[in-house]
């Protein structure tokens, strides 16, 4: 009989209940719960299977460089962070107001780390999201540029509801790139969100795109309907190189 319940959940494609169907049998029979309540039991399982599944999934093909969380970062550690304001982010509702967010600061401070923690909580209550690094997103689009399909893939970058471009100003950006990634952005203004790390000022940015009329124009677009974040702190790198000279001092 249970041969045939499990068949019968396989055709159904009830894979959650499949996998799991003897403790959940054990659950109703412990339990001694009546006929509707087991059937309610059964498709609670059922349903949290499958936000779970399709949260992995959208974490899985956003190509985060790793998964970190929000209780993973050191706010201690960057008290230039509000961290309210971080926690605001994190019930996403910057993503339903269409808002943008960009993360500043030196090299090491964690806009990555709060960018990609973002980024999960987002794809886990099913947003889909895509991050990417800034010069991985400029070779992709110069290439489809010369491949006559730069619209196709400006409008594969569109579909996201986040889209999370990392480390803006390490690479210098030719006017002709700077002009497609403005035809992006241009394109997601008002309608999708974007997250935005990066090293430099705005002031500077005219010197990372290679243009100030088409850097003001980025901004501006970026900047209306935003949060911008400004972290003003040490490295965590540095941290952890210091630290670690430290212990090996002190083990000498």
């Amino acid at each position: 009989m249970l041969n045939e319940t499990v068949n019968i959940l396989n055709s159904l494609n009830l894979y959650g209940l499949k996998n799991n169907i003897s403790n959940e049998i054990d659950y109703i029979t412990n339990n001694n719960l009546t006929f509707l309540e087991g059937l309610n039991h059964f498709l609670k399982s059922e349903v949290k299977y499958r936000e779970i599944n399709r949260a992995e999934t959208n974490i899985k093909v956003a190509h985060f460089p790793y998964i970190k969380d929000l209780k993973d970062f050191n706010f201690d550690y960057q008290p230039s962070i509000n961290k309210n304001i971080i926690d605001d982010l994190a019930t996403l509702r910057f993503i339903e107001e269409k808002k943008n967010l960009l993360f500043m600061g030196s090299s090491g401070v964690g806009k990555t780390h709060l960018a990609t923690a973002i980024g999960i909580e987002a794809a886990k209550k099913r947003n889909s999201v895509y991050f990417i690094s800034c010069n991985d997103l400029i070779t992709n689009l110069s290439r489809a540029f010369k491949e006559n399909r730069l619209e196709s893939k400006i409008k594969f970058y569109c579909k996201y509801k986040l889209l999370i471009i990392d480390e803006i100003g390490y690479l210098p950006i030719t006017k002709e790139e700077a002009n497609m990634f403005f035809q992006l952005i241009a394109k997601r203004y008002e309608t999708k969100s974007t997250i935005i790390t990066t090293n430099q000022p705005f002031s500077k940015w005219g010197e990372v795109f290679g243009d100030t009329t088409i850097a003001a124009a980025i901004i501006d677009r970026l900047v209306h309907h935003s949060v911008i974040i400004n972290i003003k702190g040490k490295s965590y790198r540095i941290k952890d190189l210091v630290q670690d000279d430290y212990n090996t001092e002190k083990s000498s």
